[in-house]
């Protein structure tokens, strides 16, 4: 069939069915490879290493994307975030992500809006850096309160946020980090609860204390990013070396397409270790993409 042929037959194509969601294929993995800058936090902090770096880093290793944590960016303006953003470019990697500070659970509804109006500074900043997706963060289950209280708190706050992102075309990933987030139940049905395309969950695969494997499959149908940590809890509750192959097979089989971001927490220094393990996260991410 020739292109003119399929441009008149479009129509017919499309009133017979062959373009409904029911008819579309099973989603096939697409894994990328990543580093989250949390894995320098040292050598950013003392300035020892900057953002500029850790794109070369990318490039050195192959990989094909940064998450930027921003706690030690130097500033917000164009005057940094334009030369990160075009340097990233020539070098052909992507920084799809930033992480910021949050903390949803406030039950006052002053702090809620203060706390929704930082993640929208956020996303204008992420704008700017090209980046797709923040990682953001519930929050603790304040003293006085229970977990489902903390629960619509957070999603409040997600709530505001999604409108402004969303307009901006940002999506929202709340990790699974303690706290309000500490079980996938309550993740699950914090975004359900949300309900907005725009927000989904930053699975952070090394952080589920309890039974990791069976939250991190619960939790994949939402996922909009992936995190690897070198350990994981076991069934015991004590740490040991995380089975990234199993959990990518995981992933790769409920038809996760994004990336398998490397947050680098070991004892090791992460001048020897990160190089090493992006070296094996990327080779995962090749093995199991559709």
């Amino acid at each position: 069939m020739t292109r003119r042929d399929l441009l008149i037959n479009l129509p017919a194509l499309a009133a017979g069915g062959a373009y409904t969601a029911a008819a579309a294929p099973p989603r096939k993995a697409r894994l990328r490879s990543a580093l989250c800058a949390y894995s320098f936090r040292q050598a950013l902090q003392s300035k020892s290493m900057s953002y500029h770096d850790l794109v070369t880093l990318a490039v050195d290793t192959g990989i094909d994307g940064l998450d930027l944590t921003v706690y030690w960016f130097p500033g917000t303006g164009d005057d940094f975030l334009l030369p990160l953003k075009r340097l990233a470019y020539r070098s052909g990697v992507e920084i799809y992500s930033i992480s910021v500070r949050t903390e949803m659970t406030r039950q006052a509804p002053e702090a809620q809006a203060k706390e929704a109006a930082t993640i929208k500074q956020w996303v204008d900043v992420a704008e700017r850096l090209g980046a797709g997706h923040i990682r953001v963060f519930g929050g603790r289950v304040p003293k006085e309160a229970t977990e489902q209280q903390a629960a619509g708190w957070a999603a409040e706050v997600l709530k505001r946020a999604a409108e402004h992102a969303g307009a901006k075309g940002i999506i929202l990933g709340l990790e699974n980090h303690g706290g309000v987030t500490e079980k996938a139940t309550t993740i699950i049905q914090i975004v359900q609860q949300v309900n907005s395309p725009w927000v989904g969950i930053n699975l952070d695969t090394g952080n589920f204390r309890q039974e990791p494997l069976r939250q991190i499959e619960m939790c994949l149908p939402h996922a909009v990013n992936m995190q690897f940590k070198s350990e994981i809890s076991g069934e015991d509750g004590k740490r040991q070396p995380s089975d990234w192959e199993r959990i990518i097979k995981m992933a790769a089989a409920a038809g996760y397409q994004g990336y398998l971001a490397l947050e680098y927490e070991a004892k090791e220094d992460p001048g020897t270790a990160v190089p090493r393990l992006l070296g094996e996260l990327h080779r995962l991410a090749q093995k199991y993409s559709g």
